[in-house]
């Protein structure tokens, strides 16, 4: 199954008419096809995303678009190395991972800065109450109070996780 170029065309054609009245006209949709050719997406990726006006989302279904319909894209991005039957689950991907950066979706944005990939590492550990479950404590330092600790405990914590969980993103840190 092919999506004809056509209905991609109509339909670009009549939701860039309805953005018009939302956006503006000096507003231009950014056109993301999703697909296991494009580009793969990282937190840098749906950072830039989030500052994007608009967004218009296609997803292919099965072989994907007509190819006469990729004049009409601004890009091709893929959630990952693999195939799946449509672009309506990378969509989803897409959508959550570009949306809670756009400002006033998460409730405390200082928080956002301090997550795996932002840094290009992993987040360090969580904890919460109680203090002693089924025999394991949480790390005395984050119930010290001292926030200087605290914070280069979970710099710390965050570079070993990285080192052991993903070492691939510490050589990805390293090029120029």
């Amino acid at each position: 199954m092919v999506l004809q170029a056509e209905p991609i065309y109509k339909a670009l054609k009549a939701i860039r008419a309805s953005g018009v009245r939302v956006f503006g006209k000096k507003s231009k949709p950014h056109v993301v096809y999703l697909s296991p050719q494009g580009r793969v997406l990282t937190q840098a990726r749906a950072q830039s995303l989030s500052k994007q006006p608009w967004l218009i989302l296609i997803c292919g279904h099965y072989e994907g678009i007509d190819e006469r319909a990729m004049r009409r894209i601004d890009e091709e991005i893929s959630i990952g190395d693999y195939v799946l039957t449509g672009g309506e689950i990378p969509a989803m991907v897409l959508a959550d991972a570009v949306l809670r950066l756009v400002p006033g979706v998460v409730k405390e944005p200082g928080s956002l800065a301090e997550e795996s990939f932002q840094a290009g590492g992993l987040d360090y550990p969580h904890y919460t109450r109680p203090a002693v479950w089924r025999g394991q404590k949480v790390p005395k330092v984050l119930l010290s109070g001292n926030h200087a600790v605290i914070r280069e405990w979970r710099r710390k914590q965050a570079a070993k996780a990285t080192r052991v969980k993903r070492p691939d993103l510490l050589k990805v840190r390293r090029k120029p």
